[in-house]
């Protein structure tokens, strides 16, 4: 695979960016400034990113955004190819994360019948979520080839392969709910995303959407190694205020908004693990000019088992210490929004 990446990135990565915006693509304002500057630190792959901030609503995007061709670029081998395997070990273990999402469906439609989960990966929340809403089909939706294994492995009833906007008129108030699960922040064009959704859910029915939550004070205290960042695939990042308006605009009514359930307690562990791996010679792949020798592969072995007590550490205060208190410290990562389609 070395070839060919050699030749992707023989004409630099200039081209896997668009013109840099002067406005904000939520509200227009020209009042913006830099948020974050980083790299890409979980493939890295070449590159660097901004995120520029709206002074006037708060909405924080990746400026300049990736192009169509960056994209493909920076998602190839990360959820797919090479990085199907880790990924799907790592989405494959979360049960209990993916039953509180379904649960949070339970107090407004306790027995939904149809259930399409945009953004489904390789659809390990659908699978869980059968265990919450036994009687419930569901169906999955992504762009990549995920969605295609989901079905084989029957964890989704019915999988649709494409861009959601692109989809959603066949799809026309078929759902009794649907969810986006940290999608928003990986798409292009937020509103044209919400739009979709307001088009597949029938009246009366349910969005549910989980986004992270660009003012957790763990997006300031751990700047770069705060994982949610996620550059280069995270182009949007909305705070609850904003996205709030905009469901009531387009048709919905909020009727729930969650914070410490939707929280993650990873914020510390990945911030260690990310600037080990930093720190750390690269290991192997394929977007690099050349393999490492022994002597990097050793030293890099060495630096991440020295790093062990500081991940251990990291994990208890993650789960233990910080846990129960995420949402009343401001720390909580990320915040869920349950909307009823008017």
């Amino acid at each position: 695979m070395r070839p060919a990446y050699r030749s992707d990135l023989a004409a630099g990565t200039d081209r896997f960016f668009a013109a840099r915006r002067p406005d904000c693509p939520w509200c227009g304002s020209a009042r913006l400034a830099t948020r974050l500057r980083t790299t890409d630190l979980l493939q890295h792959k070449p590159g660097r990113f901004t995120l520029d901030r709206c002074a006037d609503c708060g909405h924080t995007f990746q400026n300049p955004r990736l192009t169509d061709e960056g994209l493909e670029f920076y998602y190839r081998d990360f959820y797919d190819g090479l990085g199907e395997q880790r990924m799907s070990g790592t989405f494959g273990g979360r049960g209990a994360m993916y039953r509180g999402r379904a649960e949070a469906m339970l107090p407004h439609d306790p027995a939904p019948k149809t259930w399409l989960d945009v953004g489904t990966g390789h659809g390990h929340f659908c699978a869980a979520a059968r265990t919450v809403l036994p009687g419930t089909s569901f169906d999955g939706l992504d762009f990549t080839d995920g969605v295609e294994l989901a079905a084989r492995e029957g964890r989704v009833d019915h999988a649709y392969r494409g861009a959601f906007p692109d989809l959603a008129p066949e799809l026309a108030a078929r759902y009794d709910a649907v969810s986006m699960f940290h999608y928003l922040e990986h798409s292009t064009d937020p509103d044209r995303e919400l739009r979709a959704a307001h088009e597949a859910v029938r009246p009366g029915g349910h969005l549910l959407i989980e986004v992270p939550d660009p003012e957790s004070r763990y997006a300031r205290l751990l700047g770069r190694w705060w994982l949610p960042w996620l550059q280069p695939q995270h182009l949007h990042f909305m705070p609850v205020a904003n996205l709030r308006r905009r469901l009531s605009e387009m048709g919905f009514t909020v009727v729930a908004e969650q914070h410490a359930e939707a929280h993650d307690p990873v914020d510390l562990l990945a911030a260690a693990w990310l600037a080990l791996d930093h720190t750390a010679p690269r290991e192997d792949a394929p977007w690099l000019p050349e393999p490492p020798g022994a002597l990097g592969r050793t030293a890099r072995t060495a630096l991440l088992l020295a790093g062990v007590p500081a991940l251990l550490t990291a994990t208890l205060l993650d789960r233990l210490a910080i846990r129960p208190l995420s949402h009343r410290l401001g720390l909580s990562n990320a915040y869920r929004l349950v909307a009823r389609r008017n």
